[in-house]
């Protein structure tokens, strides 16, 4: 699906505030309400509109201690992998899980409350994973920048 200009627009309003009426959204794109209505089911019913969600702010909930932890696989099989990736999606304090290039296998995204909390998530749960060669974690000291919007 080619997305044209009103579309971008609609999309970028929507991912600054998902919340917003069709009646808004009409007004702010110069467009009827049942218009603007059909082009969010269009890209909805294309995939271009995922799902729909809340973003909490993980300080407000101990959870803003963020870290970025690199993992090394014993070996690259598929089996080790999908081994892996099938045990780490359960981790509730992995947020993001990303197979990467490079010196390492994957990185995650880990938020927990502070140090203690991620020392007892690495030794009660992530390293008891099987296949994990290594482990190297980095720690974040600021957020610098954090969106989830897309450039359209």
């Amino acid at each position: 699906m080619t997305l044209d200009a009103t579309d971008k627009k609609l999309l970028q309003f929507l991912q600054s505030d998902s919340k917003r009426t069709t009646k808004e959204l009409s007004l702010k794109l110069n467009l009827s309400v049942t218009a603007v209505y059909e082009r969010i089911k269009k890209l909805e019913r294309e995939g271009i509109i995922d799902k729909y969600v809340v973003l909490i702010n993980r300080n407000k909930i101990q959870k803003g201690f963020v870290v970025f932890c690199h993992i090394k696989l014993i070996q690259h099989s598929k089996d080790f992998l999908t081994t892996f990736e099938s045990e780490v999606v359960k981790l509730s304090e992995v947020l993001e899980c990303f197979h990467v290039s490079g010196d390492y296998d994957y990185i995650l995204k880990v938020c927990v409350e502070n140090m203690e909390a991620y020392r007892e998530f690495m030794v009660t749960k992530l390293t008891t994973l099987q296949h994990i060669g290594s482990t190297h974690s980095t720690f974040m000291i600021s957020e610098v920048k954090n969106t989830t919007a897309y450039s359209l």
